[in-house]
């Protein structure tokens, strides 16, 4: 399990969602946490919301996306109970994309599929599925 801290993390989470209504889920890999999720990861010093998660996505999956918008953002409480590590999470939807899913960091994930967003794959990590839901049910925030 990771080091804790003593700070608040900002986390990103990308639902891509593709024209038949379904979302990329990746499966994580990893001592952290090897749950289902979007992609995602760290809010980089001095990005914004949207280049945080086209640079995620590229890095994850290769895959290039156009006009990330914020959808919901999300106070992970049961990750930080499970890791010690506090997280807020900033949850983009992404509708234009381009190419396909590939494994780019195979030390952090096995491999994607898209999945019905209303029957996601378990264990899931906690960030996606606040994300998920909130989007999927209209809401902007849980915490």
């Amino acid at each position: 399990m990771p080091e804790k801290t003593n700070k608040v993390l900002v986390g990103l989470g990308v639902i891509i969602l593709r024209k038949d209504g379904k979302v990329l889920i990746g499966k994580r890999k990893g001592k952290f946490v090897p749950e289902y999720s979007i992609p995602g990861g760290h809010l980089e010093v001095g990005e914004t919301f949207e280049e945080g998660a086209s640079r995620e996505v590229k890095e994850e999956t290769g895959m290039t996306i156009k006009n990330p918008k914020v959808v919901s953002v999300s106070n992970n409480l049961e990750t930080y109970k499970k890791t010690g590590r506090h997280y807020i999470s900033v949850n983009l939807l992404v509708t234009e994309f381009s190419g396909e899913p590939k494994v780019m960091e195979e030390d952090k994930c096995e491999g994607y599929a898209w999945c019905d967003p209303k029957k996601v794959p378990e264990p899931h990590f906690e960030a996606s599925r606040r994300g998920l839901e909130m989007y999927f049910n209209g809401k902007k925030q849980v915490g």
